[in-house]
């Protein structure tokens, strides 16, 4: 059985060397509870709103950790910042990006999963791994 994503933060960190704090667990918490891709800002002001003595760097530099470690992936969609998403285990998913509002929306479809499997065979072409974002604008966006 794999680890939990907690304790696998906390042997990498002492791996690494590194102490285990009191703003790494707040910042681990955070992150592990949230649903949505995070740039490190949007982090940052959910933490300090309720601890206010923790630093943007401080976030900034553990979820450059989270990301070393494997439970989370950064995410550049092409807003001009990177976005952080909780690792999850080899499951895949790909992403509909919203270009009006910066929506994303994750999602899986085992047609594509196949179609991209033959397209690769068709061309004699091993796949190591894929992305796939789709941009395009939200039903909101589009009303809009």
């Amino acid at each position: 059985m794999m680890p939990d994503k907690r304790t696998t933060f906390r042997e990498f960190v002492a791996r690494k060397g590194l102490k285990w704090t009191k703003q790494r667990e707040i910042i681990l918490d955070e992150f592990l509870n949230s649903k949505e891709h995070l740039s490190t800002e949007a982090l940052y002001l959910e933490i300090r709103s309720k601890n206010p003595h923790i630093g943007y760097a401080t976030v900034y530099r553990t979820l450059k950790l989270f990301a070393e470690c494997g439970i989370a992936e950064e995410r550049d969609f092409g807003a001009g910042q990177v976005l952080y998403e909780l690792s999850h285990g080899g499951d895949h998913h790909d992403h509909l990006i919203c270009t009006g509002c910066g929506a994303i929306i994750e999602f899986e479809d085992k047609r594509i999963e196949k179609l991209q499997e033959q397209v690769a065979q068709d061309h004699h072409f091993i796949i190591s791994s894929h992305r796939l974002e789709i941009f395009g604008l939200c039903t909101k966006c589009a009303a809009g």
